[in-house]
């Protein structure tokens, strides 16, 4: 079984996608953390199905896309993942690149 952890910039990605969605509908903020968290839950079943981070090209971080968010995740081993950030695809990511 592989274990997903959520770093501690993930999780407040997650938290401020929430708080911004939410100021329009809290129903819909809700609506995109449960999209987010059921795509990161296929990883359990194939941790490399996200492709390779284009601005870093490095075969052990990579991505899953679900609507407008990039869900950035490095392979630990074949056994773990860890979430790294959540991204909206509008803006600039190469600040936040590890």
């Amino acid at each position: 079984m592989v274990q997903i952890k959520w770093l501690k910039s993930a999780k407040y990605d997650l938290s401020e996608i929430y708080t911004y969605i939410s100021y329009d509908s809290s129903k819909y903020g809700s609506l995109q953390l449960i999209k987010i968290q059921n795509k990161i839950k296929i990883l359990k079943r194939n941790i490399l199905i996200g492709k390779v981070v284009p601005e870093l090209n490095r075969q052990d971080i990579r991505e899953l896309v679900e609507g407008n968010y990039r869900i950035i995740y490095r392979v630990i081993n074949s056994s773990c993942v860890h979430i790294l950030l959540i991204h909206h695809s509008a803006r600039d990511i190469r600040s936040r690149i590890l």
